[in-house]
C-alpha cells in the first residue's frame, strides 16, 4: 500500500471547500491528518498521510489539489534541523513518539528519519538548542 505524507497550503477561499472529503469520496483515499491549521478566510495550513491507494491514485489526488489551488508539499521540506549546531545531548529523542529521532552506537549521533516524522513539534520544545523548527 502506497503512502504519503504532505502538507497542504490553503488560500484563504479555500478554507471553507472540503477538499479532504473529495479525497476520500472520489480518489478512494484514507486520509490520515496529523496537524491541522485552518480558520476561515484565512489561509491554512493541513498535514496529512495519504494512504490506501496506490502511488496513481494518490497522485490523481494530489493532482487534483493543485488543481483546485491548494499547495502541496512533501512534510520534509516543512521541517529544519539545523545539524551543525546539535549538541548531541537526546532530549528530542524522549518526547519523539513515532522514533523519527534517534541516537544509538557507535557514533551517539542525533539521526532524523523524515519519513517516520509525523510533525507533532514535540521536539521543537524539547530541544535546549533551539535548533529543531517546524515551519508553518
Amino acid at each position: 500500500m502506497a503512502k504519503r505524507k504532505v502538507v497542504l497550503t490553503f488560500p484563504p477561499e479555500l478554507t471553507e471547500m472540503p477538499i479532504t472529503y473529495h479525497l476520500v469520496k472520489d480518489y478512494d483515499l484514507a486520509i490520515n491528518i496529523l496537524k491541522a491549521k485552518i480558520t476561515p478566510g484565512e489561509e491554512g495550513k493541513l498535514v496529512l498521510e495519504l494512504s490506501n491507494g496506490d502511488e496513481k491514485r494518490i497522485q490523481a489526488g494530489i493532482d487534483f489539489l493543485k488543481k483546485q489551488g491548494v499547495i502541496v508539499e512533501p512534510v520534509s521540506k516543512e521541517i529544519v534541523f539545523n545539524e551543525p549546531e546539535c549538541v548531541h545531548c537526546g532530549s528530542c529523542t524522549a518526547v519523539c513518539r513515532s522514533n523519527a529521532l534517534s541516537i544509538a552506537p557507535p557514533e551517539w549521533k542525533l539521526k532524523f528519519d523524515k519519513e517516520l516524522c509525523i510533525v507533532c513539534e514535540s521536539c521543537v520544545t524539547a530541544c535546549p538548542m533551539g535548533i529543531i523548527k517546524v515551519s508553518f
